[in-house]
């Protein structure tokens, strides 16, 4: 699996759990990119914020510890840039 397949199935992981389709995410990576991007949604799309906000709380009440803090999402290379996964999620969810 290339890296832009598995970008692809994140971002559709997150718009599912941004649509209400996904109740909680699979793992932290997922938790963690779900709260990123609640965050980076907010001002465009609030109830789709709060929906991945509550998704990745679900899974972080669960696993406290494997919170981390925003950078170090990038770091881990989760998602490529914050920019980049606002705009295309923004795109994907207007468009869907």
């Amino acid at each position: 699996m290339t890296a832009r397949d598995k970008e692809r199935d994140l971002l559709n992981r997150c718009a599912a759990a941004a649509k209400g389709e996904l109740m909680g995410a699979a793992d932290q990576r997922e938790a963690n990119v779900f709260r990123l991007a609640s965050m980076v949604l907010r001002p465009r799309l609030p109830a789709e914020s709060t929906r991945l906000r509550v998704a990745s709380e679900q899974y972080f009440h669960q696993h406290p510890a494997e919170l981390v803090e925003s950078a170090q999402v990038v770091r881990n290379g989760w998602v490529m840039s914050v920019p980049r996964l606002r705009d295309m999620l923004t795109l994907q969810l207007r468009l869907g």
